[in-house]
């Protein structure tokens, strides 16, 4: 008998006191107990503390190497920079690292793995290290996945309607901020720079939120391009395999705490109609089909928050063109945008010990 089939696999948990990684301890919960021993692992200033896994108090450790001996897999949810030192450190010592960072996702050796999209790459790692997509491109690639499959994608043109936690709890705390301060007056917005002069600090957004919409997400890049608006680009090319991908993105952040929405135009090979494509949506894994705009049934984010799937409606075929669909998605950033498809992916790398 092997090692790995007489004993359940060790993960370990990194950033477990951030926002995703309290979502990530949460899932452990939930989901199939599949896990032997769970490390928790985070700064040195929130060493020490406890936190409540599977039932269970369990001390947080500082980050150091050592706290990589005999760990199996390692579910990552710190900066890029922190990412990119310490999840080789972990796969030498034996780990596979999924990482929910920006550090690797386009490395040619690391994969981008969606489960329900392309799960057969999680076992191509020859780094010991597997990536999570960026939550908007996530919000829609399960998605455009599935239509793929069945149609053949050519192009995308998005528009993202991207909630304030995608900026982290700064973003939300932002948002909360400029809400109280903007509430109760009802002559904000008819004038220009009113809610600017009342809000005050708009950081981390360029611009205010409340009562706003922020045509910008992300840093800036070559001709104008932001970098969420190249990560939706570049990321949907890797995850689906197409190098030529057409896409266009535009990035918007929205008033919104939780749940990011894309406007998607795509393009297949094949031609395409609305039944049909509902058809595809509805038996497709991890996606949840809410298209009866009759009755007010579409998903929006207030629907979506705290839910895994990623749901989808307005289904339509392009009036102008017989190869195209429009449709609106909506999915949780912080679950299945960032906490569970780590889950998914480090439960995919685990099944390699029941063998």
């Amino acid at each position: 008998m092997t090692r790995k089939a007489q004993r359940r696999p060790t993960l370990a948990v990194v950033g477990a006191t951030g926002a995703v990684g309290t979502v990530m301890l949460a899932l452990l919960t939930e989901r199939a107990d599949v896990w032997g021993e769970i490390r928790l692992v985070a700064s040195p200033r929130s060493a020490g503390r406890t936190l409540s896994v599977r039932g269970e108090q369990v001390e947080v450790l500082a980050l150091s190497a050592d706290v990589f001996d005999g760990v199996d897999v390692a579910m990552f949810d710190v900066p890029d920079e922190v990412s990119a030192h310490w999840a080789p450190i972990a796969a030498a010592r034996g780990a596979v690292v999924v990482d929910n960072s920006g550090a690797f996702r386009m490395h040619p050796q690391v994969p981008l793995v969606v489960p329900e999209v392309n799960p057969e790459a999680a076992a191509q790692r020859p780094l010991g290290i597997i990536a999570n997509p960026n939550c908007t491109t996530m919000s829609m690639i399960v998605v455009l996945g599935a239509l793929h499959r069945a149609y053949g994608l050519q192009a995308i043109v998005a528009a993202s309607y991207q909630a304030a936690s995608g900026a982290g709890q700064g973003g939300i705390d932002t948002l909360r901020s400029q809400m109280e301060k903007v509430a109760g007056s009802r002559d904000l917005g008819t004038r220009s720079g009113d809610i600017r002069g009342v809000v005050g600090d708009v950081e981390p957004f360029p611009a205010p939120l409340a009562l706003n919409v922020v045509p910008w997400a992300g840093s800036l890049r070559d001709d104008g391009w932001s970098s969420e608006e190249l990560k939706i680009r570049n990321e949907s090319r890797k995850i689906l395999g197409l190098h030529t991908l057409r896409v266009s993105a535009t990035c918007v952040r929205v008033p919104v705490v939780t749940a990011h929405s894309v406007a998607v135009h795509a393009t297949f090979a094949a031609e395409v109609d609305q039944a049909g494509a509902q058809e595809v949506l509805r038996g497709a894994p991890g996606v949840v089909l809410y298209d009866e705009p009759a009755v007010g049934e579409f998903p929006t984010p207030a629907d979506v928050v705290g839910t895994d799937p990623t749901w989808v409606g307005r289904v339509r075929r392009s009036i102008d063109d017989r190869h195209s669909l429009d449709l609106f998605v909506c999915g949780d950033n912080l679950r299945k945008g960032a906490a569970l498809n780590t889950a998914q992916i480090a439960e995919l790398v685990a099944k390699d010990w029941s063998r």
